[in-house]
Protein backbone atom coordinates (compact mmCIF):
# COMPACT_ATOMS: atom_id res chain seq x y z
CA UNK A 1 0.00 0.00 0.00
CA UNK A 2 1.34 3.05 -1.35
CA UNK A 3 0.12 6.13 1.24
CA UNK A 4 0.90 9.92 1.09
CA UNK A 5 0.68 12.18 4.23
CA UNK A 6 0.09 15.65 3.69
CA UNK A 7 0.58 18.23 6.24
CA UNK A 8 -0.70 21.97 5.74
CA UNK A 9 0.55 25.23 7.22
CA UNK A 10 1.70 25.60 10.59
CA UNK A 11 2.32 22.09 11.07
CA UNK A 12 6.12 22.32 10.60
CA UNK A 13 5.33 24.24 13.99
CA UNK A 14 4.77 20.70 15.80
CA UNK A 15 6.22 20.06 18.85
CA UNK A 16 7.24 23.55 19.35
CA UNK A 17 3.67 25.56 19.58
CA UNK A 18 0.61 25.23 21.36
CA UNK A 19 2.50 21.82 23.04
CA UNK A 20 -0.95 21.22 25.07
CA UNK A 21 -3.13 21.13 22.28
CA UNK A 22 -0.38 19.11 19.46
CA UNK A 23 1.82 17.39 22.05
CA UNK A 24 5.85 17.27 22.48
CA UNK A 25 6.60 15.10 19.27
CA UNK A 26 7.87 16.59 15.79
CA UNK A 27 6.30 16.50 13.01
CA UNK A 28 9.53 14.93 11.81
CA UNK A 29 9.06 12.26 14.92
CA UNK A 30 5.86 11.63 14.34
CA UNK A 31 6.01 10.49 10.34
CA UNK A 32 9.00 8.63 11.62
CA UNK A 33 6.43 7.09 14.05
CA UNK A 34 4.14 6.29 11.41
CA UNK A 35 6.98 4.85 8.95
CA UNK A 36 7.72 2.36 12.06
CA UNK A 37 3.58 1.23 12.16
CA UNK A 38 3.20 0.91 8.59
CA UNK A 39 6.65 -0.93 7.70
CA UNK A 40 5.61 -3.11 4.61
CA UNK A 41 3.69 -0.30 3.30
CA UNK A 42 5.05 2.95 1.71
CA UNK A 43 4.76 5.90 3.12
CA UNK A 44 5.90 9.41 1.99
CA UNK A 45 5.30 12.94 3.23
CA UNK A 46 5.07 16.43 2.14
CA UNK A 47 4.54 19.10 4.27
CA UNK A 48 3.77 23.16 2.87
CA UNK A 49 2.36 26.14 3.97
CA UNK A 50 1.07 27.00 0.83
CA UNK A 51 -2.08 26.47 -0.42
CA UNK A 52 -1.17 26.19 -3.71
CA UNK A 53 1.48 23.52 -3.75
CA UNK A 54 -0.95 21.27 -1.25
CA UNK A 55 -3.64 21.48 -4.35
CA UNK A 56 -0.29 20.12 -6.65
CA UNK A 57 0.68 17.55 -4.04
CA UNK A 58 -3.01 16.51 -4.21
CA UNK A 59 -3.34 16.20 -7.86
CA UNK A 60 -0.03 14.66 -8.54
CA UNK A 61 -1.21 12.04 -5.77
CA UNK A 62 -2.46 9.20 -8.95
CA UNK A 63 -0.45 7.07 -7.92
CA UNK A 64 -1.22 6.51 -4.13
CA UNK A 65 -4.20 4.13 -2.72
CA UNK A 66 -4.56 6.78 -0.33
CA UNK A 67 -3.82 10.64 0.95
CA UNK A 68 -3.88 11.70 4.77
CA UNK A 69 -4.29 15.15 5.03
CA UNK A 70 -3.75 17.21 8.01
CA UNK A 71 -4.82 20.48 5.69
CA UNK A 72 -4.05 23.02 9.59
CA UNK A 73 -5.95 25.72 9.43
CA UNK A 74 -6.76 25.82 5.26
CA UNK A 75 -9.32 22.41 6.36
CA UNK A 76 -11.66 25.38 7.16
CA UNK A 77 -11.78 27.80 4.41
CA UNK A 78 -9.62 26.70 1.29
CA UNK A 79 -12.25 25.83 -1.17
CA UNK A 80 -9.13 25.63 -3.23
CA UNK A 81 -7.92 22.40 -1.59
CA UNK A 82 -11.57 21.51 -1.61
CA UNK A 83 -11.47 21.51 -5.28
CA UNK A 84 -8.54 19.67 -5.60
CA UNK A 85 -9.29 16.52 -3.82
CA UNK A 86 -12.85 16.59 -5.31
CA UNK A 87 -10.73 16.51 -8.90
CA UNK A 88 -9.09 13.50 -8.18
CA UNK A 89 -10.10 9.51 -7.92
CA UNK A 90 -7.15 9.26 -5.26
CA UNK A 91 -9.75 9.03 -1.85
CA UNK A 92 -8.49 11.11 1.02
CA UNK A 93 -8.79 10.80 4.74
CA UNK A 94 -9.13 14.35 6.64
CA UNK A 95 -7.47 13.94 9.94
CA UNK A 96 -6.43 16.57 13.24
CA UNK A 97 -4.45 15.49 15.91
CA UNK A 98 -6.92 17.89 18.43
CA UNK A 99 -10.34 17.13 18.63
CA UNK A 100 -11.63 20.04 16.64
CA UNK A 101 -15.21 19.98 18.13
CA UNK A 102 -13.97 21.03 21.42
CA UNK A 103 -12.14 24.12 20.68
CA UNK A 104 -12.82 27.69 19.24
CA UNK A 105 -16.26 27.44 16.84
CA UNK A 106 -14.03 28.57 14.09
CA UNK A 107 -12.67 25.34 14.24
CA UNK A 108 -15.51 23.15 14.12
CA UNK A 109 -16.51 23.32 10.43
CA UNK A 110 -14.76 22.29 7.49
CA UNK A 111 -15.24 23.04 4.09
CA UNK A 112 -12.96 19.47 2.72
CA UNK A 113 -14.77 16.65 4.72
CA UNK A 114 -17.93 16.53 2.51
CA UNK A 115 -15.16 15.66 -0.41
CA UNK A 116 -13.08 13.43 1.83
CA UNK A 117 -13.57 9.35 2.75
CA UNK A 118 -13.70 10.19 6.14
CA UNK A 119 -12.63 12.59 8.63
CA UNK A 120 -10.57 11.44 12.15
CA UNK A 121 -9.57 14.00 14.54
CA UNK A 122 -8.64 14.23 18.29
CA UNK A 123 -5.95 11.14 18.87
CA UNK A 124 -2.90 13.46 18.52
CA UNK A 125 -0.62 11.29 16.12
CA UNK A 126 -2.44 8.30 16.31
CA UNK A 127 -5.29 10.00 14.39
CA UNK A 128 -2.81 9.97 11.01
CA UNK A 129 -2.39 6.03 11.80
CA UNK A 130 -5.63 5.24 12.36
CA UNK A 131 -6.82 6.98 8.69
CA UNK A 132 -3.60 5.00 7.34
CA UNK A 133 -5.24 2.13 8.50
CA UNK A 134 -8.91 3.04 7.13
CA UNK A 135 -7.48 2.27 3.75
CA UNK A 136 -7.05 -1.37 4.84
CA UNK A 137 -10.69 -1.66 5.50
Amino acid sequence: MRLLFINGVNLNMTGLRERDVYGLQTLEEINYDIVEHFKGDSCEFYQSNNEGDICTAIQCAENFDGIILNAGAFTHYSYAIRDAIASIKTPVVEVHMSNIHNREEFRKNSVLAEVCKGVICGFGKNSYILAGESFKL
